[in-house]
């Protein structure tokens, strides 16, 4: 059987240990050398770049994300043992985890590691599809000539790239299709690499259960719980008619799936729909000097995503949620895209006059949609406003100085309250 050491790259046949590095850090399977569709998922992203930007977290738990009535971003692996999950309320998370070193994100950070894991990936080949900036599907069909080497043990070279340049480790799932490879990349976490061949995928998936579909929210399983299917096992029972009859176009997608059959390409054009960026308060507020704040700091925030993956929006959108847990969303379209912190902040701050009699709130978030190339953002000058030219400017030289020496370098006033 094929198999690979993960720390030295050799290939050889199956063995308990490395024959050339004598470690037993391998991955041996029938497929290994065929397979070329890969999902790469890094490993407590956050928590990672903050335990390697400072030692002295290495062996703490980490959380990474807000206030105690805000929700967890990531958490290290120390953290989780103890329970904690993303999207989990703060309060319930520091309860399970009391003593937890709590870190706020720093979105310029990450997204700087991001471009240079995805340069990375660029050397491999350029059918990549990020979903985030700590994940993306890979496919290297076709690329073995190019690299000397099967897919596995090129994916095994970029994990250990990421390492040694980066300090920091990702996870490999590989398989046939991005179905199956985004389930194997959660099969051996942190560090790890699992394979899914074609052979195995009904053994694989049948005693499943159905929660491991990416996309298959609560309302979703929920559906699928009056019906009985809990498992693949049960999907398989159902004709396609049926499941079509009962849960519509997801019907023919879930029966598809049931077999381990996914046609979706990795598109390296997938298009990103909106970026935005929320937080929730540790105490309601109407302060209108602390809000406008932290609309600053979401704009920035937001802006700073956009520009990580080349892109602008047309439409600002600003959120605000009130003390008996109202959503208010309000939402302006824009004669041209933009990107910057400066014009996005300008905006959500006239959405926020509207309704800013209608505190206290307990969160607020901004965000940017329609987005296209940001080669197309802010082309139109503002004749209302002459200095806008002369903000863009001076926003262009700020984010130069941040990315050379921190994202704290230069600060607005109005970030500071």
């Amino acid at each position: 059987m094929p198999a690979l050491c993960r720390d030295c790259l050799a290939r050889f046949e199956t063995g308990s240990r490395c024959p050339q590095c004598g470690r037993p850090r391998i991955v041996a399977h029938p497929e290994l050398n065929s397979l070329s569709i890969a999902h790469m998922d890094c490993d407590a992203f956050y928590a990672s770049v903050e335990k390697r930007d400072n030692p002295e977290l290495r062996d703490k738990p980490v959380i990474i994300g807000g206030g105690r009535r805000g929700v967890v971003s990531t958490a290290c692996y120390v953290a989780r043992v103890r329970g904690v999950r993303s999207a989990m309320p703060m309060f319930k998370a520091l309860q399970l985890c009391p003593d937890a070193v709590v870190v706020k994100p720093r979105g310029a950070v990450y997204a700087e590691v991001s471009r240079q894991i995805r340069a990375m990936m660029e050397d491999l080949t350029p059918a990549i599809e990020p979903l985030s900036l700590d994940e993306a599907f890979l496919d290297l069909t076709g690329t073995e000539r190019l690299h000397g080497a099967p897919p596995a043990v090129v994916l095994a070279g970029l994990v250990k790239r990421m390492r040694d340049e980066l300090g920091l480790t990702g996870s490999i799932g590989l398989s046939h299709n991005k179905f199956l490879a985004k389930i194997a990349s959660d099969l051996d976490k942190p560090h790890g690499f699992a394979v899914i061949g074609q052979a195995e995928t009904q053994a694989f998936l049948r005693p499943k259960p159905i929660r491991l579909i990416w996309g298959v929210g609560e309302v979703s399983q929920q559906a699928l719980d009056k019906a009985g299917i809990r498992t693949f096992e049960d999907l398989l029972r159902w004709e396609k008619t049926d499941l079509i009859h009962r849960f519509g176009g997801m019907g023919e997608r879930l029966w598809h799936l049931a077999r381990g059959e996914d046609r979706r390409r990795v598109s390296r054009n997938a298009p990103v729909k909106s970026i935005s960026k929320e937080t929730t308060f540790n105490e309601d507020t109407a302060d209108p000097e602390i809000l406008d704040g932290h609309i600053w700091r979401l704009s920035e925030q937001v802006a700073d995503r956009a520009k990580a993956k080349g892109l602008a929006g047309r439409t600002v959108t600003l959120k605000l949620k009130r003390a008996d847990f109202r959503t208010l969303t309000r939402r302006q379209s824009l004669p041209d895209c933009t990107q910057t912190a400066d014009r996005l902040y300008r905006v959500a701050r006239g959405l926020f006059e509207q309704v800013a009699d209608q505190g206290p709130f307990r969160l607020v978030g901004t965000g940017l949609s329609e987005l296209v190339p940001d080669d197309r953002a802010d082309l139109v000058d503002d004749l209302l406003d002459p200095q806008a030219r002369a903000r863009r400017q001076a926003e262009k030289a700020t984010d130069a100085i941040r990315a050379r020496f921190g994202e704290n370098a230069i600060l607005k006033g109005r970030a500071l309250r």
